[in-house]
């Protein structure tokens, strides 16, 4: 090794340091591609902790019954979906934040995420009367089996009734990213997925004086551990840790700010509600093949996740460059930036594919010794990961968009790709045409690809380097 390449060595290991620890906060001049390191390994870093959780909850939940892992595969794909609304003011609350921050307007970046909070508390206690109220009426609708609904409500109904735990540690962490304070963001999703990975299986299975709760163990472990990250963030935004600072005075509803809120995130509600819906709609399918194939594909899905969470962190990256830059007057610097990002995203991506194409039947082997799971959780693994390379840089894209505010791109996007190829494709071909399962999962690739090549000629005309937040 030469001196230049310790040196080189060295140098990165310091910006690691310097990332983590949060102290680079300008990303508006200087290097991009040091920019994309700074932002991207704490972005990383708190999305490989969250796909690290969903690996173990689903783990210890796997130990208490197939039906139980086909429960959270339900309850999950409706909480995306009720959640659309939470997800399109995150989109909303990034873009205005890093928008302002950008222009270093950071009273007016505080008084967007005091707006954005009282939003996301009313959104959640809507969500949460209805999760309380209708928890098995959710997994009825969903195609659950009566055994299942009677062994799984209760995980339903902790988990959709105490959302306002999830939908604020997302909200928040959104703000910090769009301040550039990823670190916070990524410690504070450590803090909450650290406690929920040791609170999982004292309530699961019970230990100590704590009773065996089964899955619905796994949502007090998430409410718990999710709420105490939310009192962490707080306690950060009054007290100073951030960029992002709230005072007394910021707790007043400011209508004009609140309205232009609503205004971008309208899109990107939008945008995850077409999404999720087709989410719905796959996981509903799936359910017609009986709870072996619902848990080989919720299985199969979590583990993507551990892979889909970095990838996205690099994502987020983007959408947070775009915004900065943008609100700086700098919208070239904006789009090399997503350029680089996306090809450093596809690497990743490619890497991955080749893994889950090679050793797919071992890997979902880890979570199940059912001869019916693992061989639907295997096949779902190795048809989606084809398309890993294409999904890279449409994520990467996306984010772009939604980060410079333009949410309303993605979402004609998204429609054309799951509303009006995915659902009909694979209702036809996985029912009509019994293909079963693999029809399901083609759908998902075909989708995916399509979507990533539309995102990318669409981001070419450059339309969202006008978008005013």
């Amino acid at each position: 090794m030469s001196f230049q390449q310790k040196i080189t060595l060295k140098n990165l290991y310091q910006y690691f340091l310097i990332a983590v620890k949060g102290k680079e906060t300008e990303f508006t001049s200087g290097s991009i591609r040091k920019a994309i390191f700074m932002l991207s390994i704490p972005m990383i870093l708190e999305m490989m902790m969250e796909s690290i959780f969903a690996i173990v909850d689903i783990a210890y939940v796997s130990q208490v019954s197939v039906n139980a892992v086909a429960t959270i595969g339900l309850t999950e794909s409706v909480v995306t979906l009720v959640y659309a609304i939470a997800i399109g003011l995150s989109m909303a609350a990034t873009a205005v934040v890093a928008r302002r921050i950008g222009e270093k307007d950071e009273k007016g970046a505080s008084q967007a995420a005091a707006q954005a909070i009282f939003l996301g508390i009313m959104v959640a206690v809507i969500i949460g009367v209805i999760g309380l109220v209708y928890s098995k009426e959710i997994l009825s609708l969903m195609g659950g089996s009566s055994d299942l609904i009677a062994e799984g409500y209760g995980y339903t109904k902790l988990l959709i009734g105490g959302n306002i735990t999830i939908v604020l540690l997302f909200l928040i962490n959104a703000i910090f990213r769009g301040a550039g304070d990823a670190s916070i963001a990524m410690w504070t999703l450590i803090l909450s997925n650290g406690l929920n990975i040791i609170l999982d299986p004292i309530f699961i299975f019970g230990w100590g004086p704590v009773p065996e709760f089964g899955v619905m163990g796994a949502a007090i472990a998430t409410n718990i551990g999710r709420g105490s990250a939310v009192i962490f963030q707080l306690y950060i935004l009054f007290r100073g840790g951030s960029r992002i600072r709230l005072y007394t005075s910021n707790l007043v509803l400011r209508l004009k700010i609140m309205l232009n809120l609503i205004r971008v995130s309208m899109g990107g509600i939008a945008q995850f509600l077409i999404g999720t819906s087709s989410w719905v709609f796959l996981m509903r399918l799936m359910a017609e093949f009986g709870s072996e194939a619902l848990a080989g594909y919720t299985i199969a899905i979590r583990v993507m996740m551990f892979t889909f969470m970095p990838a996205w962190g690099m994502s987020n990256a983007a959408a947070t460059l775009v915004g900065q830059n943008l609100g700086a007057k700098k919208p070239d610097r904006a789009e090399k930036s997503v350029w680089i990002t996306g090809k450093y995203n596809a690497i990743f991506m490619f890497c991955i594919s080749l893994v889950y194409l090679v050793f797919a039947e071992g890997i979902v082997r880890l979570f199940t010794d059912v001869p019916t799971v693992i061989e639907n959780g295997a096949l779902c693994l190795q048809v989606v990961a084809a398309g890993y390379v294409f999904y890279a840089y449409g994520m990467v894209v996306t984010q772009a968009f939604n980060g410079a505010g333009d949410t309303r791109t993605p979402t004609k996007i998204n429609f054309i790709a799951f509303w009006l190829i995915q659902l009909p494709f694979a209702y036809l071909v996985s029912l009509y045409l019994n293909w079963g399962v693999l029809g399901v999962f083609l759908a998902i690739t075909l989708a995916e690809v399509l979507l990533s090549v539309l995102a990318v000629i669409w981001f070419r005309k450059g339309y969202w380097k006008q978008t005013v937040v």
